[in-house]
C-alpha cells in the first residue's frame, strides 16, 4: 500500500516521523521473546509428560526413570528449559525496562526454540513407540513445536540477528 501526498494530522500518527521501520523491528523483538517464552511452555509440558511417563512406564520390573540413560535425557531436557527461561527473563526485563533487546531477544528465542524442538524429540523417544499416538501429549508437543524455529523469524535469521549485534559492538 502506498500513500503518496498524504497528510495526517499529528496526534494520528503512530511513533515518530521516519521512525517506522525501526519501529517495526521493535516490535519483532517483542514478538521474539513472546515465540521463547512459547517454546519454554511446550518444551516444560513435554518434559512433565516424559517425566511422568518416565516414572510410570516399567521394564525389566523397575521404572524406566531408574536407568541412566533415561535419567541422563531427563536432566539435560531440565537444564535446557532453565537455560532457556534465564535468556528469556533476562530478554523481557530488558524490553519492559525499555531497552534495545534486538540481540537478547534474538538468543532468548533462537535457544529457546531449538532447546524446545530438542526437548520434544526425546519426550517422544522416552515413550517409544507411544510418542508418535494421539492418545499420549508429546504427539502434539513434538508436532507442533518446530513452528516456534520459524515464527518471528528462522532460526537462521536469528543467527544473522545475533551476528550483526556482536559485529557492530
Amino acid at each position: 500500500m502506498l500513500f503518496n501526498n498524504c497528510r495526517l494530522p499529528q496526534n494520528q500518527m503512530l511513533g515518530k516521523m521516519n521512525e517506522g521501520f525501526i519501529d517495526s523491528l521493535r516490535i519483532l523483538d517483542g514478538g521474539r521473546v513472546s515465540i521463547a517464552a512459547l517454546s519454554i511452555g511446550m518444551a516444560q509440558g513435554a518434559y512433565d509428560a516424559a517425566l511422568k511417563y518416565s516414572k510410570q512406564r516399567k521394564q525389566f520390573n523397575r521404572p524406566i526413570s531408574e536407568f541412566q540413560a533415561i535419567q541422563n535425557k531427563l536432566v539435560d531436557m531440565a537444564v535446557q528449559i532453565d537455560a532457556s527461561r534465564l535468556l528469556t527473563y533476562r530478554a523481557a526485563t530488558m524490553l519492559d525496562a525499555g531497552k534495545r533487546v534486538t540481540r537478547e531477544s534474538a538468543m532468548a528465542k533462537l535457544f529457546a526454540s531449538e532447546a524446545a524442538v530438542s526437548i520434544a524429540n526425546e519426550a517422544v523417544q522416552i515413550h517409544g513407540g507411544y510418542g508418535f499416538i494421539k492418545d499420549y501429549p508429546v504427539e502434539k508437543f513434538y508436532r507442533d513445536v518446530k513452528l516456534c524455529t520459524i515464527g518471528e523469524g528462522t532460526s537462521e535469521i536469528q543467527r544473522l540477528v545475533i551476528a550483526r549485534q556482536l559485529l557492530k559492538d
